[in-house]
C-alpha cells in the first residue's frame, strides 16, 4: 500500500485569520486523505493556548508577556482591522451568517480527522509556558527537528 501523502503547516501567528485559513488547509488536506501535522510556534501557540484558568510563568517578564498575551482560540485579533476588537467581532458576526465556524469548532473537526498538533518547546520556553498552559488537543511537545523531520517528508509545506 501506498504511504500517504503528507502535509504539514507551521502556524506561526496568532491572528484569527491566519488561524482560520490554517485550520480550512488542514482539514481539507485531512479529508482528502492527506497526513496533516500543524506545527504550532511562536505567536501561533496562541491558538492552542486553554480558553480559560491562569498562565503559570516564571519571572517578571514571562509574567507580563502571558498576562499581555493571553492568547486561547476564542480571544485570537485580526491581522488588520482589529480595531479594538470592534473588527474581530464583525468578523466572526460575518461568520456566523455563512455558518463558517469559529476557531475551537474548527480545532475539533481537525482532531476528527486526525491532524497532529504539536507545540515548539523552544518557544514555549521562551515565553514561560508549561504543557498545562494548552488545549488537550496537543499531540506533542518538539523542537524544530521534529518539524523539519516531517516537513521532509511531506509533498507540501506551508509557513502561515
Amino acid at each position: 500500500m501506498a504511504e500517504k501523502e503528507k502535509v504539514t503547516i507551521v502556524v506561526f501567528s496568532g491572528d484569527l485569520d491566519k488561524a482560520l485559513a490554517s485550520f480550512n488547509i488542514a482539514t481539507t488536506a485531512a479529508s482528502m486523505g492527506m497526513d496533516v501535522t500543524m506545527f504550532f510556534t511562536f505567536w501561533g501557540l496562541n491558538v492552542i493556548k486553554k480558553n480559560e484558568g491562569p498562565l503559570k510563568s516564571k519571572g517578571l517578564m514571562r509574567k507580563m508577556l502571558n498576562w499581555m498575551n493571553r492568547g486561547g482560540s476564542r480571544r485570537l485579533p485580526l491581522s488588520k482591522f482589529h480595531l479594538f476588537g470592534l473588527g474581530t467581532w464583525m468578523m466572526k458576526k460575518l461568520m456566523g451568517e455563512v455558518r463558517m465556524p469559529p476557531p475551537e469548532d474548527m480545532i475539533a473537526t481537525a482532531k476528527r480527522l486526525g491532524v497532529k498538533f504539536v507545540a515548539c518547546n523552544t518557544s514555549m520556553g521562551v515565553m514561560g509556558l508549561g504543557e498545562d498552559a494548552f488545549i488537550p488537543e496537543v499531540d506533542s511537545f518538539a523542537g524544530a527537528a521534529t518539524f523539519l523531520g516531517e516537513a521532509r517528508k511531506s509533498t507540501v509545506n506551508l509557513f502561515i
